[in-house]
């Protein structure tokens, strides 16, 4: 697919995805979840890509929202057309066994924030804003903001931030757990991707099966959850990699991990 509203880079073995529509402050139309969705196919299919940073272009949006002029146009059947797809395209993002972070680098409202939160990992800019304002359109969040906000921050918060629409800076998000970091707007990108390097110094296989498990934890018991992640603690004790990484160990050297 040739991509219009997004840029596609890929790196040593990482991706970086811009959201690219900065005269609309990046807001998401179905050409942008049609390109998404395809993005992240090209990502799970590619076994070279350990990680996806995902951000916007411009200075001022990671993504203002969904696209209002599309929106408009929706009925009861195509309003709930409209937020299944979108919901399909970010719970995509959500499940891919590679860490995904979100590096917000402007506004971050309303689907644009509901993206961010379908990423793993989220770090901000001094000048991030984010929010569900929904309610101010006679809607509510479509993407899952329902859903994941009130995992990261909490019922009640969940409820006063999509209740009243309100938004929050980059220090409040972190405050309440809404983002990991927050940086400059200088500082954004690079630590974002200081950070990924970091992780693919680890073992690939190790850092997939820990996602993974981390992600079963949400669906999972307790109890199911542990005998989850026993099973594929087994499974990396039969790696290469591990036989790598545990006599490295013992032989006081830095392991040389090639992702079997």
């Amino acid at each position: 697919m040739d991509y219009k509203t997004i840029i596609f880079e890929k790196k040593a073995k990482y991706v970086i995805i811009t959201l690219n529509r900065p005269d609309k402050l990046n807001a998401l139309n179905k050409q942008m979840f049609d390109e998404l969705d395809d993005a992240f196919k090209k990502i799970e299919l590619d076994k070279d890509i350990h990680a996806l940073i995902l951000t916007g272009s411009g200075d001022k949006a990671f993504a203002a929202g969904a696209d209002i002029k599309e929106l408009n146009e929706s009925d009861e059947r195509s309003g709930k057309l409209f937020s299944e797809y979108g919901s399909y395209v970010m719970r995509r993002l959500a499940e891919l066994r590679i860490p995904t972070i979100a590096a917000i680098n402007g506004f971050a409202l309303g689907g644009g924030c509901e993206l961010t939160m379908a990423c793993h990992i989220r770090f901000a800019s001094e000048k991030a804003k984010m929010g569900q304002p929904e309610v101010n359109l006679g809607i509510i969040p479509g993407y899952g903001g329902t859903q994941r906000l009130p995992r990261l921050v909490g019922t009640a918060k969940a409820m006063e931030l999509i209740l009243t629409g309100n938004m929050v800076d980059a220090q409040e998000a972190k405050r309440i757990g809404l983002v990991n970091e927050v940086f400059s707007p200088e500082e954004l990108l690079p630590k974002t991707i200081a950070f990924v390097e970091l992780i693919l110094s680890k073992g690939p296989l190790a850092v997939s099966a820990a996602v993974d498990c981390i992600l079963a934890s949400e669906e999972l018991s307790p109890a199911d959850g542990l005998f989850y992640e026993s099973r594929i603690f087994g499974r990396t004790c039969g790696t290469a990699d591990f036989k790598e990484g545990t006599t490295a160990f013992l032989e006081k050297r830095k392991a040389n991990f090639v992702g079997n």
